[in-house]
């Protein structure tokens, strides 16, 4: 018989890091589809809500500027989607010339990239944040800003006067994500476990069904 008739040899059973990695960035991502359902929901109703007080004469100005952060928000959890089923733009200029062991090195290579990036970020909210130093502050936004000159904890927004750290969680809570979610596609990239299917979002993870 023919090698082209052979089904592909299996892949072997992950094991527990694997395994733990793979349930974790499916059950964020089940999360983050939730969250992407409320996020789309409440910015229409803004929108909505905006229009009709303007046309009725009384304009409510907070709700432009809630409308933004919550497009801010659904934005950075869409992207955070789009990288577990590899939605996300790819160059294939170079890759596309490329026989297939050079191709998944360079899918390997790029996942790879993708997870540095997350991680670099990670620590960049880390040191942006300082979740150290605000506690070692007792919590005083104040006493951190003297001590520190870093006024994240001090500032509020222009209309819903928010403390403006509330909003730019998304960034730690991206960054985080964006980890997870590299580490299950670059585990998959590697074949140590099964591309997965996943429901819901009617799309099949990259080559699943090659």
């Amino acid at each position: 018989m023919s090698d082209r008739l052979l089904p592909p040899a299996p892949l072997p059973t992950p094991r527990g890091p694997v395994r733990w990695a793979i349930a974790l960035s499916s059950a964020l991502l089940r999360f983050e589809r939730g969250a992407l359902t409320a996020l789309m929901t409440l910015l229409v109703l803004l929108i909505l809500l905006n229009v009709v007080t303007r046309y009725s004469g009384i304009p409510i100005y907070w709700i432009d500027e809630a409308a933004v952060f919550t497009m801010v928000w659904l934005t950075f959890v869409g992207a955070s989607v789009m990288t577990r089923l590899r939605m996300d733009f790819a160059v294939g200029l170079v890759s596309d010339q490329l026989p297939p062991r050079g191709a998944k090195a360079m899918k390997v290579l790029a996942t790879f990239g993708v997870l540095v990036f997350a991680l670099a970020l990670v620590w960049m909210c880390w040191v942006w944040m300082d979740p150290r130093g605000i506690a070692a502050a007792g919590f005083n936004a104040k006493d951190y800003a003297e001590a520190s000159f870093n006024f994240v904890y001090t500032e509020h927004t222009q209309t819903l006067e928010w403390p403006t750290w509330v909003i730019q969680l998304i960034l730690p809570i991206f960054s985080l994500s964006l980890t997870v979610h590299a580490i299950a596609n670059l585990f998959e990239e590697l074949e140590v476990c099964p591309r997965i299917v996943h429901p819901g979002f009617d799309v099949v993870s990259a080559d699943a069904v090659n």
